[in-house]
C-alpha cells in the first residue's frame, strides 16, 4: 500500500507543476505579445520623433547625407558617447520625397522599391523579416519609414521572458520542498498514534492514551477504542465460558467416571444395569449442559438484526415440537390468543427463547394439567407473552435467582441455564422479565415486548 504521504504528494506536486507550467504558457503568450506591442509602439514613437525633427528642415536646402549618418549612428548606437540599453533593437529608416524619390536611408535599411502604406506592417525582403511603421508627413509631404529585424526583436522578447519565468521555474523545487516539510508537519500526529500504538504492550486492551489529536483523527481514535472495548468483551466472555464450562462439566465428569467404574466392577449384571443407567443419566445431563453453554456463547457476543416476526405463529410451531414431549409427561399444551401479535427481533433468538420457556414449564408440570401459553396486546406498544403451568411453584426467596446461571431449584437434572438464555434475550429485544407464583399453583413467567412500530411494520401498506 502507498504510503499517506505518497499519495497526497505526488497528486499536488503534479497539480502544482501542471498548474504552473499552464500559467507560464499562458504568461509566455500574453508577455510575448505585450512586449510586441511595446516595440511596435517604440517603431511608432520613433518616425513620429523623425516627423518632428524634419519639419523643422527645409527639404530642399537639408544635407540628406549628413543628416542620414547622424540618424543612421544615433539609432544603432554607433555613435559616440551614445547611452546604450540590453533592451534596445537597431532601427532602420528610409525617407521619401512627396513624388516618391528615396531621399535617405540607413546602412541596414531593406530595399523597397516603393513606399508601403501607411501604418504598421511586416514584410519579407531577401529572406528576411522586418517589422515597420511607415508615416506620411502631411505638413511637407514626406514619407517616413522606421523597423526593425523580426528575428532580432524575437531573440531580445524571449530573453525578457525568459528572464520572467526564471524565477517561476526554479521555484518549483523549493515549492515541493515545502509541501513535503508541510505535509510531514500536518500527519506528524498520525505518525504520533501509530508509533504509540507500536510501543503499547501485545496484550493491552486499555484505551489509547495519546495526546490531544486533530479533529480528524479523533474518529480513527474512538474508532480503535471501541475496537478494543469490543475485544476485551469478547475475551471476557470466552475466558467467562471456558470457566463456566469447566466449572459445570467438572462434576458430571466425575460422577460419569464413577459410573463407568461401577458397571466395569459390577458383581451382577442388574448393579451392572443401574450403573449404565445412571451413566446415561449423566451424558444426558452433560449434554444438556453442553448445549445450552454453546446456546449461551452464541447469543452473547453479537447482537444479531432485528426483523418483523409473527410471534404467534412462532408460540404455534413450539408447541407442535414439543407436543410428544408433553404427551409423554401427560401434560396439555393450551394456546390463549388467536389474533396474531408481531414484534421486532431474530426468529432463531425467540425460538430458542420460547423452547426453553415451555420445557421448563413441562419439566415442572405434574401430569393431568396444563401449561398455556397467554399472548395479548398491552395498550398499542407492547405484546405481552405469558407462559404458566401448574406445577408447585417457588419460594419467595428463590424467586430472584431463578435467572441466575448455573441455578436450578429441585431440578437435578437441569444445567441451570434455561432462565439465564430468556433473560438474555428478552433483554435484546428490549423487553421485560418478570416470574412470578400463580395465585392458585404453579408459576408465572411474563415477558413484555415492545411490539407496535413491528406490528405496523408488519401490516400491508
Amino acid at each position: 500500500m502507498i504510503a499517506i504521504r505518497t499519495r497526497i504528494l505526488a497528486p499536488t506536486i503534479a497539480l502544482v507543476i501542471l498548474g504552473t507550467l499552464a500559467l507560464a504558457l499562458l504568461v509566455l503568450r500574453d508577455s510575448h505579445r505585450e512586449i510586441e506591442q511595446v516595440y511596435d509602439a517604440q517603431l511608432v514613437q520613433g518616425a513620429r520623433l523623425l516627423q518632428g525633427m524634419l519639419q523643422t528642415q527645409n527639404p530642399e536646402q537639408t544635407d540628406w547625407n549628413q543628416l542620414g549618418a547622424a540618424l543612421d549612428g544615433a539609432l544603432n548606437r554607433s555613435g559616440e558617447g551614445i547611452l546604450t540599453h540590453p533592451y534596445e533593437i537597431n532601427l532602420a529608416f528610409q525617407i521619401w520625397a512627396p513624388d516618391g524619390r528615396l531621399l535617405v536611408r540607413s546602412e541596414d535599411a531593406p530595399q523597397l522599391e516603393q513606399p508601403p502604406q501607411p501604418g504598421i506592417h511586416d514584410f519579407i525582403i531577401d529572406g528576411q523579416d522586418w517589422c515597420g511603421v511607415l508615416l506620411a508627413d502631411s505638413v511637407q509631404g514626406l514619407r517616413i519609414w522606421v523597423g526593425e529585424r523580426d528575428d532580432v526583436r524575437q531573440d531580445l522578447i524571449q530573453t525578457i521572458v525568459q528572464h520572467a519565468l526564471f524565477p517561476l521555474l526554479m521555484g518549483l523545487p523549493l515549492l515541493a520542498a515545502i509541501i513535503w516539510a508541510l505535509l510531514g508537519w500536518g500527519l506528524a500526529p498520525l505518525q504520533r498514534l501509530a508509533r504509540h500504538v507500536r510501543a503499547r504492550p501485545i496484550d493491552s486492551l486499555e484505551p489509547l492514551a495519546v495526546g490531544p489529536l486533530p479533529q480528524e483523527l479523533e474518529p480513527m481514535r474512538n474508532a480503535l477504542d471501541r475496537l478494543l472495548s469490543q475485544i476485551r468483551a469478547l475475551l471476557e466472555r470466552e475466558r467467562r465460558f471456558i470457566a463456566d464450562a469447566a466449572h459445570e462439566l467438572r462434576t458430571p465428569l466425575a460422577i460419569l467416571d464413577i459410573h463407568v467404574r461401577n458397571a466395569r466392577h459390577a458383581d451382577s449384571e442388574a448393579e451392572r444395569a443401574e450403573a449404565l443407567e445412571f451413566l446415561q443419566q449423566g451424558v444426558g445431563r452433560a449434554t444438556r449442559i453442553v448445549s445450552q453453554l454453546l446456546t449461551m456463547a452464541r447469543l452473547e457476543p453479537v447482537a444479531k438484526p432485528q426483523h418483523p416476526l409473527n410471534l404467534t405463529a412462532l408460540v404455534r410451531e413450539e408447541l407442535a415440537e414439543l407436543a410428544p414431549l408433553a404427551f409423554k409427561r401427560d401434560v396439555e399444551l393450551v394456546l390463549d390468543g388467536e389474533e396474531d401479535q408481531h414484534l421486532l427481533g431474530d426468529p432463531a433468538c425467540v425460538a430458542i427463547m420460547l423452547q426453553n420457556l415451555i420445557s421448563n414449564a413441562l419439566t415442572f408440570a405434574p401430569a393431568h394439567s396444563e401449561v398455556c401459553v397467554r399472548l395479548r396486546r398491552s395498550g398499542e406498544q407492547h405484546v405481552v407473552l405469558q407462559v404458566l403451568d401448574e406445577g408447585p411453584g417457588v419460594s419467595e426467596a428463590v424467586l430472584g435467582r431463578l435467572c441466575d446461571r448455573f441455578y436450578s431449584d429441585a431440578n437435578p437434572q437441569g444445567a441451570g441455564l434455561g432462565l439465564s438464555i430468556v433473560e438474555m434475550i428478552s433483554r435484546r429485544l428490549g423487553g421485560v422479565l418478570l416470574i412470578s407464583n400463580r395465585a392458585r399453583k404453579g408459576l408465572c413467567v411474563e415477558l413484555t415486548f415492545p411490539g407496535g412500530a413491528a406490528r405496523a411494520a408488519d401490516k400491508p401498506a
